[in-house]
């Protein structure tokens, strides 16, 4: 299969509107052709394609940053000499000086396929940007790895955040490419979107269900997502990010696993099983010890659980991180019901709002966990509700059938 940058790289029919105009290019580590070269590199050698300028957003252009809200420098690319914005730094949006470098906007970045994902934030920011100076937004279409499931609450109305960009669940089951689409037609923006699509992407074929395992190497897209496998937790397991549970940074299967110094794991997931075992499917669910050698208690044996998403066991249909990791908080606070778990600190720049709720897009997932009287039904009629009407408003944006 191709990937949209390299279907550009290779057609000069595709390359033809470039012609003329000027190019800039928002990319990541993870802008790799087959060949795995960078994206900026192959671009700035390709004869019908004029490079102006490039940006970076969160984590760099080259993954110089490694954990969240650590901001990256505008600079010059030594090689092209170029100018490099960051937009993870003092701006988040494009300035106009910034707009004024170019004509045309190339967008390749690979995406988890989660709303949180600061990219898909900074994908809107750069269409509602284009739309107001006149500018082309063109994305090279990249696989959502976790496939088309679809999972989690929308996003409800003035929960709009850095990490939460619009009204998507959790588990949105769009590329990029179809993302900027329906970010063009939900915010009514006049701009010309284009998405150079992928060639024979296949997100419900076995062995990847999303990813093309085996045809494409794996390049984190973050300094945190190590592997496919924790692109398929990650809509669940980000989640933890809000809480004192350790999400297993500082270890190498981050987003993978979770636990702390006080946790009896047998009895919690023993509670789970109890509460909602049917959310426990499609995955395995393995008892371990780690210790974290940064970020939450670093330093310190956690007792914990790893998401097995790389296992025979592993059905993408059944699976679901989101109500799996909401029923472990769930089963926590039944157990332990002063438990600290909700972690108190500024998220994503966000001091009034707690991150647990700036993750959700709302704040029905925490009080869900703590009113002793909500079951998993509660919750279940609730998500599967957005998912429903998630389902039928995506459906004509699809672009792999």
């Amino acid at each position: 299969m191709k990937f949209g940058l390299d279907r550009l790289l290779e057609d000069r029919a595709l390359q033809r509107p470039l012609a003329g105009r000027r190019v800039a290019l928002l990319a990541h580590p993870a802008s790799v052709t087959g060949e795995l070269g960078h994206s900026l590199d192959a671009l700035a050698a390709c004869p019908g394609i004029r490079l102006t300028a490039a940006f970076g957003p969160q984590h760099g252009l080259r993954g110089d940053k490694q954990d969240n809200m650590i901001e990256s420098p505008d600079f010059v690319d030594p090689v092209h000499r170029i100018p490099v914005f960051s937009l993870y730094g003092e701006v988040r949006r494009p300035t106009p000086p910034m707009m004024d470098s170019f004509d045309v906007l190339l967008v390749d970045l690979q995406d988890l396929g989660c709303r949180i994902y600061t990219f898909v934030t900074t994908l809107r920011y750069v269409l509602e940007a284009a739309a107001e100076h006149g500018k082309a937004v063109w994305v090279l279409d990249r696989p959502n790895p976790a496939g088309r499931p679809v999972e989690g609450l929308r996003l409800r109305p003035g929960w709009e955040s850095f990490v939460g960009a619009g009204a998507l669940p959790m588990r949105h089951g769009l590329t990029l490419g179809e993302l900027a689409r329906w970010f063009a037609a939900a915010l009514k923006l006049d701009v010309e979107c284009e998405v150079v699509t992928m060639q024979g992407w296949q997100p419900a074929a076995a062995p990847g269900f999303g990813w093309p395992l085996g045809e494409r190497a794996w390049v984190n897209p973050s300094p945190n997502a190590p592997n496919l496998f924790m692109a398929r937790c990650y809509p669940g397991s980000v989640m933890l990010e809000g809480t004192t549970l350790s999400e297993g940074r500082g270890t190498t299967r981050p987003l993978e696993l979770f636990g702390a110094p006080d946790l009896d794991v047998r009895k919690l997931v023993a509670a789970m099983a109890g509460l909602a075992p049917h959310w426990m499917q499609g995955c395995r669910l393995r008892e371990c010890w780690f210790e974290p050698t940064f970020h939450k208690h670093a330093g310190k044996l956690c007792a914990g659980l790893q998401i097995h998403a790389d296992d025979p066991a592993y059905d993408p249909q059944r699976f679901k991180p989101w109500r799996l990791v909401a029923l472990a908080f769930k089963a926590l606070r039944r157990l332990y019901p002063d438990y600290e778990l909700w972690r108190e600190f500024a998220y994503e720049y966000e001091r009034e709002r707690r991150a647990i709720d700036l993750i959700n897009g709302c704040e029905l997932l925490r009080q869900w966990v703590d009113d002793p009287a909500a079951q998993p039904a509660d919750l279940e009629a609730l998500a599967s509700s957005d998912e429903q009407a998630w389902l039928e408003e995506r459906e004509p944006l699809l672009l792999y059938r």
